[in-house]
């Protein structure tokens, strides 16, 4: 159970997060704008590989999964980085602030901005791009996608402890680039050698991508998916709290 004090916290990193408007405006618009420059370079009669997907239906998909993985990930780590920087974790090592509540916090605070990168690229697709799917497909289509992005959340958290000041935005840009690249949200994994899409099966950005794809396709996510993203998130989480009692310690 969570104490008063971490869901105080929670509640101040979701307001803090929703008054950054600059922040919220590019993470909302950004996704958009890559899905249109990507889209419009492919046919719209052309099917993904061992697919019934359309590259403007697939690139949808994958476009609201980089967006939130932007949102998420490239918020936290520099926005925790600051904040050790400045001394307001050092305040908090003050308080009785249990590890989880501070990740629970940060990861809460981030998840707030995915849901608008998920629905103006699902709104641009369907306008722009005439992407066509069930009602009951986008509900799942924005649940799945928005459930995923804790994941990067929580990798957020922990490489904002692992690196610091100036370390942080090249680290961050490392991984981000990478995971988006080789999980084939760029471009369909499919198309990948063989030896690279056996590598790419097990990066939690492929099954991240592949929650949505499964929907789109009328079926439900894998459970092998799933897995894969539930133990990234206890990976990922778990090292953010390590990250954080470490960093407490050696203050």
């Amino acid at each position: 159970m969570l104490s008063l004090f971490s869901w105080a916290l929670i509640r101040l990193e979701v307001t803090r997060t929703l008054r950054n408007k600059k922040f919220m405006f590019f993470s909302a618009i950004y996704p958009s704008v890559i899905y249109l420059l990507i889209s419009s370079t492919q046919s719209t009669s052309d099917r993904i590989p061992h697919t019934d997907l359309t590259f403007q239906a697939f690139f949808m998909v994958s476009m609201a999964s980089f967006g939130a993985l932007t949102a998420v990930l490239m918020g936290n780590s520099e926005r925790i980085a600051k904040e050790r920087e400045k001394g307001w974790v050092r305040q908090l090592r003050l308080t009785a602030l249990p590890s989880r509540g501070y990740v629970l916090a940060k990861i809460a605070s981030a998840a707030v901005v995915t849901l608008p990168c998920i629905v103006v690229v699902f709104l641009v697709a369907a306008a722009v791009k005439h992407v066509r799917v069930e009602t009951w497909q986008w509900f799942a289509l924005a649940g799945v996608i928005w459930a995923g992005s804790l994941v990067f959340a929580a990798l957020g958290v922990a490489i904002g402890y692992l690196a610091g000041g100036d370390a942080v935005r090249p680290l961050t840009m490392i991984i981000y680039f990478g995971l988006s690249v080789l999980g084939g949200l760029w471009m369909p994994s499919a198309t990948f050698p063989r030896w690279l899409q056996n590598i790419s099966e097990w990066l939690p950005t492929h099954a991240y991508a592949s929650l949505g794809q499964a929907i789109e396709m009328g079926g439900l996510p894998h459970a092998k998916d799933v897995a894969i993203l539930c133990a990234y998130f206890l990976i990922f989480a778990g090292g953010a709290a390590w990250l954080y009692r470490k960093d407490t310690l050696k203050a």
